[in-house]
This record gives C-alpha cells, structure tokens and sequence, in this order.
C-alpha cells in the first residue's frame, strides 16, 4: 500500500516506511523532526521539470507525462519504493501545499501502474 502525507503532517504508527520524495527539503521543517527512511531526492522531477510546472493545475497532464518519462529512465531511483511496498505499507512525504497536483500524487500512481504491471507479468 502507497500513501502520501504532507511533510508539515504529524507522523501516525500507520505510516509504515516513510520516503521523502522531493529534490529541496521542505521549507521550515527540521531534519530531525522529520521521520523517514530516507530522502530519496533522485526519484523527484528534475529542476527543470518542476520549475516549469510551478504547481499550475493547468500543466498537471503535460507534467504526468514529462514526470514519467523522467522515471523511466531511471528505475534505480525508484525501484527502492516498489521494493519496500510490496514488504508493507509506504507513505510519500511531500511539501506541496496543492494535495492534488504535485510530484508525489503522480508518483504514487506511476508506482502503482509499476506494480500492478509486475502483479500480470507472474
């Protein structure tokens, strides 16, 4: 199971492994105030892509788009959080304040396809 949580949201016991999934650490937040597994900058949207894409709901499927291509490419940045998925459940810390568009709602889903695909290839 993938759930996603704001990095300003309180830990819960239900949270499982926690990943940070952004390239810039969240503004305001202390490091050790933040509990993970680790922060994994290189699964987020290149500088470029997420400059571009400035949170404007308007690019959000042109952002999907661009965002999985990036993933593709690298698998080793992802990989981790399939792995640890399929041992329990992870959550995906974010800072966005928009919880509908951002990098960690288009990763869960591209995380999920991942699976399922796997799931149909057994």
């Amino acid at each position: 199971m993938i759930k996603l949580k704001r990095a300003y949201d309180e830990p819960s016991s239900t949270d499982g492994a926690r990943f940070l999934v952004e390239r810039l650490w969240p503004r305001g937040v202390k490091k050790s105030s933040l509990p993970m597994v680790a922060w994994l900058k290189d699964v987020a949207p290149s500088t470029e892509l997420r400059k571009w894409f400035s949170h404007d709901p308007a690019r959000w499927l042109e952002f999907r788009k661009r965002y999985f291509a990036e993933l593709k490419l690298r698998p080793e940045a992802w990989m981790p959080l399939v792995e640890a998925a399929r041992k329990g459940t992870v959550t995906l810390i974010y800072s966005s304040h928009d919880e509908e568009h951002n990098n960690a709602v288009a990763l869960e889903d591209f995380l999920e396809k991942k699976m399922k695909g796997r799931a149909k290839a057994r």
